[in-house]
């Protein structure tokens, strides 16, 4: 009798404790089921239950984005972000990256966008969830005033310099211009437009190719004895990368950007910098 109770027993806490076990399960279920990816778009609640916009760029790329003569990050994009942080209501924090891992920052979450001159590229749009554009650009050749160099023909045999992974090394890499870049004796690869036009004033390269509104800044700022070709590789624009899906976000600061050019405050920073209003914001 005292066995059978005791078997009895058992089997009652056995049954009690297979119930709790059930019961903390399902309760574990619900819990984690709010963390489980089921596909919505959480990249503007993210920044705005941080507070914080974290935008990656090269900050060797005036009038873009630079350092100034006090080692301030300065320039348009940095203006521009500045005021789309203060539309969304949080802190703007600026990240100089390795132009060339820019997409892994982001991928990685060490930046929420990459804002700094970016061109809009085929790779770009694939891989990235890009913003409307705001600038247009194109990628010129920079040569010496007296280097003889007049188009992209002349460019034959000779040296060519080009930040690593630009759009300027993309276009360069692309069909359309394989048989300018065949033509070309040697491409060095720098990792900013600062030392590749360093490399053209020693004269161990013969042309840089690079964004045309950062040599015309870089030029004047300068004094530097160089020119702009007329002849472009190819017309661009410029955007903002964020990481793909991330259209939450994206669609925010496209508003931003739409806000700020009807109050007037785009042409208020792009005059500043450029003289007048270039942006193509609509």
């Amino acid at each position: 009798m005292k066995k059978r109770l005791f078997s009895t027993l058992v089997l009652l806490s056995l049954i009690m404790v297979m119930t709790a076990c059930g019961i903390k399960n399902d309760n574990d279920k619900s819990t984690s089921g709010s963390n489980i990816d089921t596909g919505e778009d959480t990249s503007l609640q993210y920044i705005i239950d941080r507070g914080k916009l974290i935008v990656g760029l090269d900050d060797t790329f005036p009038p873009m984005g630079f350092r100034d003569d006090t080692n301030n990050i300065v320039g348009f994009d940095i203006d521009l972000a500045k005021a789309v942080a203060d539309e969304l209501g949080v802190e703007l924090v600026l990240q100089p990256i390795e132009w060339d891992a820019k997409e892994q920052e982001l991928k990685t979450k060490n930046i929420d966008v990459i804002w700094n001159g970016f061109s809009i590229t085929e790779e770009r749009l694939a891989n990235l969830t890009m913003s409307i554009p705001y600038m247009e650009n194109t990628i010129s050749l920079v040569v010496a005033k007296d280097s003889g160099i007049v188009t992209m023909a002349d460019m034959a045999g000779k040296k060519l310099a080009v930040q690593s992974g630009s759009s300027a090394e993309e276009a360069l890499g692309s069909e359309a211009n394989k048989d300018f870049k065949a033509s070309v004796a040697e491409v060095n690869g720098f990792a900013s437009y600062i030392t590749a036009l360093m490399d053209l004033e020693t004269g161990n390269s013969d042309a840089v190719l690079m964004d045309s509104v950062v040599a015309n800044y870089m030029i004047n700022d300068g004094g530097k004895d160089f020119v702009v070709l007329d002849e472009e590789l190819v017309a661009e624009e410029y955007a903002i990368g964020f990481r793909k899906g991330d259209q939450a976000l994206c669609d925010r600061v496209n508003e931003a950007l739409r806000s700020l050019k009807a109050d007037g405050k785009v042409e208020e920073i792009a005059a500043g910098w450029f003289g007048s209003d270039i942006t193509i914001i609509k």
